[in-house]
């Protein structure tokens, strides 16, 4: 079976929502400086790239239109570059690597371009409510419209998880992670990428994971 790999990865900083340096930037510019970063420090000519995969919780508006199309264009990736937008909310991101990676193992695709893209100032207070709950599941199932942080303090009083048991975990894993690259098994470079705004430019060192 073959192997799948992350040889580099880039993000852009986080800004604040409605009041940040990015409250008014598309998502194909957001996605698209990313993933071409990526696939620069990666050494990669875009043309390999054969799919882009994103996950956007809200692909609607400025993260719309099929996104991950937008960021591979964005990107500098030929039109021959396919693209696909995933939504599993909060792990969108995440989920779009697991499908790289089986992408790449049983399909043989020999480059893949992962991550994902939200922009909480464009979309969410623009979204589409037209009918956006059905009558049906609204009374037989509702949680299904739970937001996430509402699901979260049900998980934590249904299965008894307190707060310090969180810190206690979140800890164990910031441990886990510095002792992983004391021993050279993520072993972060910092890498210098440039994201700019009408407003200003960030310089942000962005780390890279080669496995």
């Amino acid at each position: 079976m073959t192997d799948a790999v992350i040889v580099s990865t880039a993000r852009t900083p986080l800004a604040k929502a409605w009041r940040g340096a990015f409250n008014m930037t598309h998502g194909a510019k957001l996605g698209g400086h990313a993933a071409r970063h990526a696939i620069e420090r990666a050494g990669v000519d875009p043309a390999e790239v054969e799919d882009v995969i994103m996950g956007c919780a809200h692909p609607e508006g400025a993260t719309g239109h099929n996104i991950a199309r937008q960021i591979a264009i964005r990107a500098g990736c030929p039109v021959t570059t396919a693209g696909v937008t995933v939504n599993r909310y909060c792990s969108s991101g995440l989920q779009t690597i697991a499908i790289a990676a089986q992408r790449v193992m049983v399909d043989k695709v020999p480059v893949v371009v992962a991550g994902g893209v939200e922009s909480i100032s464009c979309v969410q207070n623009e979204m589409n409510k037209h009918m956006a709950h059905d009558e049906w599941i609204e009374r037989h199932k509702p949680a299904i419209y739970m937001p996430m942080l509402q699901t979260a303090e049900v998980v934590a009083k249904r299965y008894d998880i307190g707060r310090e048991r969180q810190d206690e975990f979140g800890v164990q894993s910031q441990q886990r992670a510095a002792a992983a690259r004391s021993a050279g098994v993520l072993p972060f470079r910092p890498n210098f990428a440039q994201a700019r705004t009408s407003k200003r430019s960030f310089f942000v060192a962005h780390p890279t994971v080669t496995f």
